[in-house]
């Protein structure tokens, strides 16, 4: 059985991305092993979504080329 994983004290930083603008951010917390939280950073207690480390870079790669 998959559990969610506990975020509710996570510490979440924008995008470096995001330029510091105030809208279309996003969050990712930091200190989970093996997964990665990321969050809306306009709705802060709205859903969580959660990626496979792996995937997460893979990700991060494919975007920042």
């Amino acid at each position: 059985m998959n559990r969610a994983p506990e975020v509710t004290a996570a510490v979440w930083r924008k995008s470096s991305y995001s330029d510091g603008g105030a809208s279309n951010c996003l969050e990712v917390a930091d200190d989970h092993p093996g997964i990665v939280p990321v969050r809306d950073s306009k709705q802060p207690d709205g859903p969580v979504l959660v990626f496979g480390a792996s995937p997460w870079t893979s990700f991060l790669t494919y975007v920042t080329k």
